[in-house]
């Protein structure tokens, strides 16, 4: 890439001309590569510069003044704009060049660069921190629903051990209420045949105690 300055080496203006100086001796400071085209006594390059400054960077009349400074084919600007980038320490940046290695305009870009990579660094660390649960919040949300899985279990085996118990009642209950009639069944059998042996004991004493031959006497 190639920068030209576009001067006007037979100017009548004192101002022109410091300003031209100015630029080419601030491009000769930095070692910068850069070609002088002189618009007073070559035709071709007025009219190159004027068709190539854009039309809002021309001044009123619509005649730019020199010095004028492009990058090749591309319009980098005039005196005031290279000026104002020099107070910047931002000139290679105005002339589209990349700045060389230990020159305030690369610290300053790498400055601007790792200052960017950091605000994005802490911006996804935080974006991380706001999404991500903690460990111990997902422990703490595990534990609880173990506990309450396990609080839940313990009652669903308490009210089954509950119930078991009481269908148990219920049904030695009933085997009682069952055993009861059939012992006073077996009472009562018990009772009626010790009443027939005792009949029986008595007849057969009195078949005994009656005299044989014995008839019934027949009143006259």
């Amino acid at each position: 890439m190639v920068i030209k300055v576009f001067l006007a080496s037979s100017s009548g203006s004192t101002a022109i001309k410091k300003k031209q100086q100015d630029v080419v001796g601030f491009l000769e400071a930095l070692k910068v590569d850069y070609t002088q085209l002189d618009i007073a006594c070559n035709e071709d390059n007025r009219m190159w510069m004027r068709q190539n400054v854009p039309t809002e960077k021309k001044p009123t009349n619509g005649i730019p003044l020199p010095p004028q400074i492009f990058n090749e084919e591309s319009y980098c600007g005039d005196y005031d704009t290279f000026f104002d980038a020099k107070e910047d320490n931002s000139v290679y940046e105005f002339l589209g060049l990349p700045p060389p290695p230990g020159s305030k305009e690369a610290e300053k870009a790498q400055i601007v660069e790792n200052g960017t990579h950091a605000e994005e660094t802490i911006a996804d660390e935080n974006v991380d921190e706001s999404t991500e649960v903690p460990v111990e919040e997902r422990n703490g949300n595990a534990h609880g629903e173990e506990e309450e899985e396990g609080e839940g279990g313990e009652e669903e085996e308490e009210e089954v051990a509950e119930g078991e118990i009481a269908d148990d009642e219920a049904t030695e209950g009933e085997t009682a209420g069952d055993e009861a009639p059939a012992e006073e069944e077996e009472a009562v059998e018990e009772t009626d045949e010790r009443a027939r042996a005792e009949e029986e004991e008595e007849q057969e004493e009195a078949d005994e105690d009656r005299p044989e031959g014995a008839s019934c006497s027949v009143s006259p």
